[in-house]
């Protein structure tokens, strides 16, 4: 048997009656506490609803540059069949998502050709719809493959994302489509001075967001 790809994982909440689970997959720069991914499970556990961080193996073993693509897939798998064990419901009950790159690897699984994985719907906290300095190669093509609803959460000034790009692109998805807009925020939730708010703020915001919106969904 294959030793476990992911070794590192923090699970938060459960309340009696939950019928869905929240899995958070880190973005390439950061970790599992990472503070958008804490403020968003905080929130869910508050309402009552389980929530599952975890590392990607290139972070337990402290380096900075992601997995191959084939791990970083792998991960995702494992870390959500791991919560669908944890929670105790099925896997068609569980929201994957998370920052950036973690989100991006969630939407993929789901998205799979030949073996998707189950889910509740996509919580995507800052898609990179394309890589730094690349908007000629949008990050889009499995779109048309996800049938399930998906939340985008980004900044207005997210440099991975343009609004009108990603809005364009998210037409593609097949299942039902929210984006929420963070006014001045850029690809790391930072505001703007200007705005005359903080980072906490924007925070505060994400995590009310993405909560109401895994709350809301079907039951």
């Amino acid at each position: 048997m294959a030793e476990p790809l992911v070794s590192e994982y923090a699970w938060q909440g459960a309340k009696p009656g939950f019928d869905r689970a929240v899995l958070l997959a880190h973005g390439a720069g950061s970790d599992m506490n990472g503070a958008a991914l804490v403020a968003v499970a905080e929130r869910l556990a508050g309402a009552g609803v389980p929530c599952l961080r975890f590392n990607y193996p290139y972070r337990s073993a402290g380096k900075n540059a992601p997995d191959r693509p084939t791990v970083l897939h792998a991960a995702t798998r494992e870390a959500a069949a791991e919560l669908a064990r944890r929670a105790r419901i099925a896997p068609e009950r569980l929201v994957l998502g998370g920052r950036s790159m973690g989100g991006r690897y969630c939407s993929l699984v789901v998205a799979d050709a030949e073996e998707p994985v189950p889910a509740l719907g996509l919580l995507l906290l800052g898609y990179p719809l394309h890589a730094a300095g690349r908007p000629d190669s949008p990050r889009r093509e499995h779109f048309p493959r996800l049938r399930v609803p998906v939340l985008f959460v980004s900044g207005t000034r997210d440099a991975m994302a343009g609004r009108a790009d990603l809005t364009r692109a998210a037409r593609s998805v097949k299942g039902p489509v929210a984006l929420h807009w963070i006014d001045t925020a850029d690809h790391g939730y930072r505001p703007l001075k200007s705005s005359g708010r903080t980072a906490a703020d924007v925070l505060v915001e994400v995590a009310e967001v993405a909560t109401d919106w895994v709350v809301a969904l079907p039951g």
